[in-house]
């Protein structure tokens, strides 16, 4: 049993790369080149997170908690949050179509 989420997002949930890009590497005066120095992954990686091509995989976000002192369930569910309107907005159709299964 489970408790329904009536109150849909009408935007796109903030992606990861966007919050580097906009408030974790001007706050901490970080680089594209330093921040993949920093957590040990190519600067490419870091570009395509940041150009939002690219999601925060586990190993992505314990790297980034560990650098920024956050946890990586941080992380994790802001990509996931992004992850489920997207599958939202591409299926929504066939999910209105399906008829909920009620207890007897």
């Amino acid at each position: 049993m489970s408790i329904p989420n009536t109150i849909a997002m009408k935007r796109r949930p903030t992606h990861p790369g966007e919050m580097l890009r906009e408030d974790f590497l001007p706050d901490y005066e970080l680089t594209t080149t330093a921040l993949a120095q920093a957590i040990g992954v190519s600067r490419q990686s870091i570009n395509e997170l940041l150009r939002e091509r690219r999601s925060v995989s586990p190993e992505m976000a314990l790297r980034l908690a560990r650098l920024f002192g956050n946890s990586p369930e941080f992380w994790l569910n802001a990509q996931r949050a992004v992850d489920l309107w997207d599958a939202a907005q591409a299926i929504q159709n066939d999910v209105a179509r399906i008829r909920p299964l009620h207890v007897v």
